[in-house]
């Protein structure tokens, strides 16, 4: 019954009006002059395509079914999954396992483990208390986001700390390339800080969006995860945005884009719906509590197109922001997979999700070979 639900509502997808959205601001070492402010209203007012084009590049595929879990047990705490070159797999789960580095074929080669999962220990700079996200470079070093003890944290490649610089309340981090860092926090002025391998901040950008009148409120509203390609351009995904928002920059903080933006007709209900409760909670003046609407970003380091999650609908766009195809995601067993992190490959993506664990799936838009 459950798939059937969600074949129907793929199926009205293909009806819907996907659209690409002007781009936001981003503003770094350039001039704000240089790239204008358009605020989320003049956003939502871009011209945006026919009911006719959408037919001609939307596809529902309705379910998409995992190929074979991976690394299981790991799940619980999933954070994060990234792969190096040399084919290693790197895992991050708080506050346990903590951070687990595979080689290519499978083998464990080092784990790390939180303090934050030993009751009573305090936090350190020679450790990992609760890594929120973990990013890795082209020599294999490891910088994790801990929260637990607002450090960046770098692991050398054999597994020992090699520095650690503090950051204020860091939730996401995506190695830049040229020895810099990208990091989101919790509470800052604007949504990327960039440090070099110092630990010394080089530049910031990126201007939340409006979405409430209380600055405390929309500041959390405006918290959200780092995605890179290829080219290390940085991507920021709106956690809880109530259209799910993926913004593209550069390096250096300037757009490369439009908005990746899910507003389709179907999502239109839940969107009202989160901006009524955004609305309840300016009222009451009690900490911000929102569920998570973004719940995973990937993107694909060759051409830049972006994967969104949605629980467990699965979204494609293109670098232009036309919505290509939406999915639902199930494990072999047939059980839904709420996504939080996606990594896309050339011939295939591994889909994790807390607690339910790590999966490999086919890419669904690469055709399989046929045989002659």
């Amino acid at each position: 019954m459950q798939k059937r639900k969600a074949q129907l509502l793929t199926i009205a997808a293909s009806l819907c009006l996907p659209v690409a959205i002007a781009a936001g601001p981003a503003h770094a070492g350039p001039p704000p002059s240089a790239q204008p402010q358009l605020n989320h209203n003049a956003r939502a007012a871009a011209i945006r395509p026919s009911a006719a084009q959408d037919r001609s590049f939307v596809q529902s595929e309705g379910d998409m079914t995992a190929k074979t879990r991976l690394f299981g047990p790991i799940g619980p705490g999933l954070r994060a999954i990234h792969r190096s070159a040399d084919g290693r797999t790197y895992i991050l789960a708080s506050p346990s396992p903590g951070l687990v580095v595979y080689d290519a074929k499978g083998k464990q080669v080092f784990t790390i483990t939180e303090s934050a999962a030993v009751p009573g220990s305090k936090p350190s700079t020679a450790g990992i208390t609760f890594g929120e996200d973990c990013d890795i470079d082209s020599e294999g070093r490891t910088y994790i986001a801990d929260r637990g003890s607002n450090m960046i944290d770098i692991v050398g490649p054999d597994g020992t700390f090699a520095n650690s610089f503090p950051a204020p309340a860091p939730i996401s981090i995506a190695w830049l390339g040229d020895g810099e860092i990208a990091v989101a926090t919790l509470n800052e002025e604007h949504l990327v800080i960039v440090y070099d391998k110092r630990g010394h901040v080089t530049r910031d950008f990126g201007d939340p969006e409006q979405i409430s009148d209380r600055d405390d409120l929309n500041r959390f509203l405006n918290n959200g995860d780092l995605a890179t390609d290829a080219a290390h351009h940085l991507y920021y995904g709106f956690s809880y945005m109530p259209e799910p928002t993926v913004r593209q920059f550069d390096r250096n903080g300037y757009s490369i884009g439009p908005d990746v933006q899910y507003v389709a007709l179907e999502a239109a209900s839940q969107a009202q719906a989160i901006r009524r409760e955004i609305v309840k909670q300016e009222k009451n003046r009690k900490s911000p509590s929102f569920k998570r609407i973004l719940t995973g970003v990937g993107v694909d380091p060759v051409n830049g197109e972006v994967w969104m999650a949605v629980g467990n609908t699965l979204l494609h766009f293109d670098k232009d922001g036309n919505r290509r195809a939406s999915y639902q995601m199930y494990t072999p067993e047939g059980a839904r997979l709420e996504a939080n992190t996606i990594l896309i490959e050339p011939d295939r993506m591994i889909i994790g999700g807390d607690p339910i664990g790590i999966y490999e799936f086919p890419r669904p838009d690469k055709k399989a070979p046929t045989a002659n």
